[in-house]
């Protein structure tokens, strides 16, 4: 059972096991078809599709974040019927270092669903080892998963609580400039959560794009963390989904039982009365 990451090698020799079921993530935040056409353009061989904004968020409002959770009932249904069985092994891929497909990652376990993994270096190492790609699609009879959301996520009162507190740390996956507040092009408002502490997600990652051993991620994360036990550990970002990549790092690294907050940035800016630190 592969539960974080996953290889290329590792992955190639299931692809053709019935209990494997992959799953292509690609997505970018300016352009919401961008990962639709790359994958009719071209896929791992049997991939199915999902859509940040349509499979993996709910519906937005004046007070939420920009790609709040769905609901997990929904959710349950949806991957269900593209496929997934309560046996299924999982693997989520997207060609942005993990970006997209931590967050599907993350949102499996969230409804109970342990066996899902992330392919390490994604699609483009994929396509570099010559690794089976088609650009057709498949048809899967629709699988018996029904989960259920097994942890309520953290939320703004609960971290508007813990600021000033010791006892929780918030980490930021948001670039540094945003971070403190300059160069901000998707929130209204610049800044970050007083007493937040700043790891972007790239950092989690070698330059060859796949991720750092569980060795070097426990020091880094240990440096960041202090002594602090992983569940007193909340990540965010902008708005819920590279905070899974630093998630899905931590539980690389053996320190498991982080939580995150879905609605993060945009959702805590959107209320004039939360504080802002820059």
């Amino acid at each position: 059972m592969y539960t974080t990451i996953i290889s290329h090698a590792e992955l190639a020799a299931h692809l053709h096991d019935p209990d494997w079921i992959v799953f292509d993530c690609r997505h970018d935040l300016a352009d919401t078809e961008a990962g639709r056409r790359a994958y009719s353009t071209s896929h791992i061989e049997g991939a199915r599709f999902v859509n940040l904004d349509n499979d993996l968020s709910g519906d937005k409002t004046a007070t939420s974040g920009r790609h709040p959770l769905p609901d997990a009932e929904a959710f349950c249904a949806r991957i269900a019927a593209l496929g997934v069985r309560s046996q299924s092994q999982v693997v989520a891929y997207d060609d942005a270092g993990g970006f997209y497909a931590a967050r599907f990652w993350w949102m499996l376990r969230w409804v109970g669903h342990e066996r899902v993994a992330v392919l390490d270096g994604g699609f483009d190492t994929w396509t570099k080892e010559d690794l089976p790609v088609t650009n057709r699609s498949h048809a899967r009879e629709a699988g018996d998963f029904s989960g259920t959301a097994r942890d309520t996520p953290v939320d703004a009162a609960y971290i508007m609580n813990q600021i000033g507190s010791d006892a929780c740390l918030v980490v930021d996956a948001r670039a540094p400039d945003r971070f403190r507040g300059e160069n901000e092009t998707l929130d209204p408002v610049g800044g970050h959560i007083p007493g937040a502490a700043n790891r972007l997600w790239k950092n989690n990652l070698r330059v060859d794009g796949r991720f750092k051993s569980p060795a070097t991620l426990k020091y880094e994360f240990t440096q960041l963390i202090g002594e602090r036990p992983p569940r007193a550990v909340i990540h965010q970002c902008g708005s819920g989904v590279t905070a899974c990549h630093n998630l899905l790092a931590m539980e690389i690294a053996g320190l498991s039982g982080s939580r995150l907050y879905p609605g993060s940035w945009s959702e805590w800016c959107s209320d004039p009365l939360r504080p802002v630190a820059r």
